[in-house]
C-alpha cells in the first residue's frame, strides 16, 4: 500500500513558477514509477510528466515539455514537479500517482493516487 499526498499548488500569474511535491508513504517507494497529472474543469485527466523508479528516465507530454521538470528524491520518498513559465491552460488539478515497476503513461494503468492540489494560472 502506498499513500501519496500532494502539495504546493497555488494561485500563480503567467509566467511565473510552482513547484509540487508528492509525498508517499512505505517502505517500497523506490520500487515505483510516479507520474503527474492534471485535470482541467470539464476536461478529462490527462498526462503530465512521469519518471522511473531511478529517476533515471523521465518523459513528458509536449505541452509541458521545456517548461517542466519531474524529479525524485527516493531517500525522502517523494517526487517533485517544478513548473516554470507557467500558462493559463495550466490551470488544473494536479494529481500524483505511483506505478510498480516500470513507467506508464495512462492514468488506468496506475496502482495509487493522491488527492490532488490545485493550480490556477491567472493571466
Amino acid at each position: 500500500q502506498v499513500q501519496l499526498v500532494e502539495s504546493g499548488g497555488g494561485l500563480v500569474q503567467a509566467g511565473g513558477s510552482l513547484r509540487l511535491s508528492c509525498a508517499a508513504s512505505g517502505r517500497t517507494f523506490s520500487s515505483y514509477a510516479m507520474g503527474w497529472f492534471r485535470q482541467a474543469p470539464g476536461k478529462e485527466r490527462e498526462f503530465v510528466a512521469a519518471i522511473s523508479w531511478s529517476g533515471g528516465s523521465t518523459y513528458y507530454a509536449d505541452s509541458v515539455k521545456g517548461r517542466f521538470t519531474i524529479s525524485r528524491d527516493n531517500a525522502k520518498n517523494t517526487v517533485y514537479l517544478q513548473m516554470n513559465s507557467l500558462k493559463p491552460e495550466d490551470t488544473a488539478v494536479y494529481y500524483c500517482a505511483a506505478v510498480h515497476g516500470l513507467v506508464r503513461y495512462q492514468g488506468y494503468e496506475y496502482d495509487y493516487w493522491g488527492q490532488g492540489t490545485q493550480v490556477t494560472v491567472s493571466s
